[in-house]
């Protein structure tokens, strides 16, 4: 298929429909084989997504051998390495996240090396187990299954709030083997999802999933020949560049000039003025102008902006703006709910005169909610920003449901009916026929034995988890119901809307006062589904890379257990030996997200939805926001029926829209202007006017910017975090806008801030 400049991306299931009928009309469904062993597609036979068929090879060689010891060895070093690191960096006051991208590239001169100096030495010859230590050159397919490893150890393991929650913030007893046992169950339980949904989110060409698109053209890079054009550099060239590039210049936002994370210019030109350094503040305030050059601050919440397509990024985009310049401040200067009162931007909880409100005080020796203390206290406040962003959670959820049901209920029900007879293929998924497919029983076994050991757990200690059985069962129901739709809106747009709020919400009125009950609630409703997105993605990658689909199956298995053996002990380690971790006043353990959890659990589970957003709270009218995101996609549908001919009302995504700001807090302001501008500048000026330089340097550039960054974070850390050796100057001030956090009515006091008037 050809592919010009000037296409427009326009809905992908849409494409992939003209495309199946083109094929119906006279192409042949059978890849053709060259004699060396390599599958070839037909010639100009290619993927409907421009994005995929510029960058996915369309070639397989099945006889790679894949399950070779440089794969296990190099795999399970590179899970172990990445889980004990991005647990590590998680509690600091700026976490950094250590993407599978490092792994990937730092294994390929192991892989090389151990390929050049092991033995070729074959083991248990004869038997099943056959295997030899060295089968010849490093190839591409050990490189993505050690990726699939490395990416079990990418990120976080969310049920770890539960335990830092309960041990650091409540000061509560839940042991180790508990807390190992919500873990595994958790980040196992997605296999059952996945393995379900597989037919519809792995399979169809229309969902693309984005962000693979960065590890396959690095995986190009890093194996394929390429000769370099005349005045220009090969890939693997461009590659190395920015690679040293942000390794060395990270070494200013990382520790020299560490105002470059947020440089809020407005701050400076009023250095004592609140209402300027709340407009300008990109950590605590609104963020206007305010610019990050710092690739951690650009990609840290929302991921990597060049992969990203540009409907999506304009979709956040427009989200982010009306929320944040728009909603937010007419809020807080018409004093909904007592706004001026507390601080724009904030995350914590505070009484009705403004104070930080203590929790310990309205907590029983139960571990359950003192009605009576609790109306001594008075109610709880947020933020206007805090309590907006629950708003545009419920907004998002219902977003979610009517958009998937208007504009692919259609095709959802097609791929329904196509699985009980012969289905149409695109050129990827008829490569990957002729490999054994995973049982889908397997995933049943895998969902019905977690689900089982998480109500044993539950029910005998439940002491320690306070969830009852049931409550089990209706966060498995949650999952499973909107593991489909939440999944397409993150294959087709790489942003993935989230279940936490709707979980607390649920639980917390059926089951209010009990605050780990309802944390548990959460990673069961909300991780296995968020587990399954990670699954389902992993499976799409060995989809693009042609990897045999059981290989797959067990590298993720075994990574995701090894991940949370990892994360945990380096949890437990360090919340047992560091005195001050997630204090306020700590130097570098504030954890950051963890409080975020930490007063979600307050808010939802300890005093429950009904006494802030229900008929006993404050925040009644927030629920209005469940009718609204109901509305929005019927409206954009209603739309593209009344002007079919205007493309561009057919990528207004109202999920991703109105969940836009989603991850704010922890994230702020500044992390989203400066990706919004990044994103701008790849995915539409970059990719409309140059698609050459687009299709062979984007994705790269980006594997190149995380990899130079984790490298030198790490590099920093080991060399001078250790012994916590800093600068102490004006230029390492993060935000320098200390007056942005402050309240604005004039009846409440707060030290740091100036008297209002």
């Amino acid at each position: 298929m050809e592919y010009h400049s000037s296409d427009q991306i326009t809905d992908p299931l849409l494409v992939v429909r003209k495309n199946f009928r083109e094929e119906d009309e006279g192409k042949d469904e059978s890849p053709s084989s060259s004699g060396s062993g390599e599958v070839n597609a037909d010639p100009g036979e290619n993927s409907p997504i421009r994005e995929v068929a510029l960058t996915v090879p369309t070639t397989d060689d099945p006889s790679l051998p894949v399950l070779t010891f440089r794969m296990w060895f190099l795999g399970v070093l590179s899970c172990v390495l990445l889980s004990f690191l991005n647990q590590f960096f998680w509690y600091r006051t700026e976490p950094l996240s250590i993407t599978a991208i490092s792994a990937q590239i730092a294994v390929v001169p192991l892989g090389q090396l151990m390929a050049a100096k092991l033995p070729s030495r074959v083991f248990l010859k004869g038997s099943r187990w056959e295997f030899n230590l060295n089968p010849g050159p490093f190839n591409v397919k050990e490189h993505v299954l050690i990726t699939i490893f490395a990416n079990s150890g990418a990120g976080t393991v969310y049920a770890i709030h539960v335990v830092t929650a309960v041990k650091i913030f409540y000061q509560k007893h839940i042991s180790f083997f508990v807390s190992l046992i919500v873990i595994i169950t958790t980040q196992v339980l997605g296999f059952g999802w996945a393995g379900i949904f597989r037919r519809y989110l792995v399979e169809p060409a229309a969902m693309w999933w984005p962000s693979n698109l960065v590890q396959v053209s690095l995986f190009r890079v890093l194996h394929e020949k390429e000769e370099r054009p005349k005045g220009g550099v090969t890939r693997t060239q461009f590659f190395l560049i920015a690679f040293v590039c942000s390794f060395a210049y990270y070494i200013f936002p990382g520790y020299l000039f560490q105002m470059l994370t947020s440089l809020s210019w407005i701050c400076w030109i009023f250095p004592k003025s609140v209402l300027a350094q709340q407009l300008g503040s990109g950590l605590r305030g609104l963020g206007i102008g305010a610019v990050g050059l710092d690739w951690s601050t650009i990609s840290s919440y929302l991921g990597s902006p060049l992969a990203s397509p540009w409907f999506a990024t304009a979709n956040v985009a427009a989200g982010f703006f009306i929320v944040m310049y728009v909603i937010t401040p007419l809020s807080y200067w018409l004093d909904f709910y007592d706004a001026k009162t507390f601080p724009i931007f904030s995350d914590g909880l505070f009484t009705t005169s403004g104070q930080e409100y203590n929790i310990s005080a309205i907590i029983d020796s139960h571990f359950h909610l003192d009605t009576k203390a609790y109306e001594r206290e008075g109610p709880l406040h947020l933020s206007t920003f805090f309590a907006m962003t629950y708003g545009v959670g419920f907004a998002s959820l219902t977003a979610t449901l009517m958009h998937v049901f208007l504009f692919h209920g259609r095709e959802i029900w097609e791929l329904s009916r196509s699985s009980f007879k012969e289905k149409k293929m695109d050129i990827h998924t008829k490569l990957m026929s002729k490999y054994r497919q995973v049982p889908e029983w397997w995933f049943w076994c895998i969902l019905v034995a977690n689900i089982a050991l998480t109500i044993f757990a539950c029910e005998y200690y439940k002491e320690q988890l306070q969830l009852p059985w049931w409550g089990v069962i209706l966060a498995c129901t949650i999952a499973i119901f909107f593991t489909l739709p939440i999944g397409i809106i993150t294959a087709i747009t790489n942003q993935s809307p989230g279940l936490n709020i709707i979980t607390e919400y649920i639980i917390g009125y059926i089951y209010p006062g009990y605050p780990v009950a309802n944390m548990c609630f959460k990673v069961y409703g909300y991780i296995s589904m968020q587990q399954a997105i990670t699954f389902l993605q992993d499976f799409k990658l060995g989809h693009y890379m042609k990897i045999p689909p059981r290989m797959m199956f067990m590298a993720q298995v075994v990574g995701t257990l090894i991940a949370a053996l990892v994360y945990l002990g380096t949890a437990w380690w360090l919340m047992e030996s560091i005195p001050d971790m997630c204090q306020s006043y700590s130097d570098v353990w504030t954890c950051p997200g963890d409080h975020v959890f930490y007063d979600a659990s307050v808010i939802w589970g300890l005093i429950g939805p009904r006494k802030i957003f229900g008929d006993q709270g404050t925040y009644t009218m927030v629920n209005w926001f469940f009718l609204g995101g109901a509305v929005a996609p019927v409206m954009v549908w209603a739309a593209t029926r009344a002007f079919p001919n205007q493309e561009w009302i057919r990528l207004i995504n109202m999920p991703v829209l109105i969940g836009a700001c989603g991850n704010m807090p922890p994230a702020t302001a500044v992390n989203y202007t400066t990706w919004i501008i990044v994103g701008f500048l790849s995915g539409y000026v970059v990719f409309k006017y140059r698609p050459d330089l687009w299709q062979r340097h984007n994705y790269v550039l980006s594997g190149a910017l995380d990899a130079g960054l984790a490298f030198m974070g790490v590099l920093l850390y080991l060399c001078l975090g250790v012994e916590n050796i800093g600068i102490d100057w004006w230029g390492n001030d993060l935000d320098g806008c200390p007056y942005a956090s402050c309240p604005t009515a004039n009846n409440v006091f707060v030290d740091g801030c100036p008297v209002v008037s």
